[in-house]
């Protein structure tokens, strides 16, 4: 698939999220989302990255969005998580990679000279269907600034 770049439809996908409902892209037409894809559950960086989007959550809905983080770790770690750093957003729970190998979100990485595969930290900005804004080089602890002065 060719990497999915700023004016492209997004793709659709399904999945069960941390309340235990079934969400799609189709379920935010008409609406922005921030798609978030990050590795792991409970890590420094993804815990940075959603308390970031925590912290800026009152403000990003006051901006008209919304927020779905996805990950490959199950449900029952997704609500853990989210208990833990109290975030107030759903996470996707993504365990056979589907949705983020749609969004190119899942491939080759290196680590202390080891090849596996693993998901790629990316965030896609999402209006009404379209990708607005697309984050490959996302500042964890910093990343709910960074959408927010794209918008400047």
């Amino acid at each position: 698939m060719a990497k999915l770049k700023i004016g492209d439809k997004a793709p659709e996908f399904k999945g069960v999220t941390t309340s235990g409902k079934g969400v799609s892209l189709s379920d935010y037409a008409g609406r922005k989302l921030i798609l978030y894809f990050y590795p792991k559950d409970n890590t420094s960086g993804c815990t940075a990255e959603a308390c970031s989007l925590r912290d800026g959550y009152a403000e990003l809905i006051k901006m008209g969005f919304e927020v779905l983080g996805v990950s490959p770790d199950s449900v029952k770690s997704h609500v853990g998580f989210t208990e833990k750093h109290s975030l107030p957003f759903e996470l996707l729970s993504d365990a056979d990679h589907a949705v983020a190998e749609a969004y190119g979100c899942w491939g080759l990485k290196k680590f202390m000279g080891r090849e596996y595969m693993g998901m790629i930290r990316t965030t896609f900005v999402i209006n009404d269907g379209v990708i607005e804004r697309l984050f490959d080089k996302v500042k964890t602890k910093e990343h709910f600034i960074q959408i927010v002065d794209s918008y400047k």
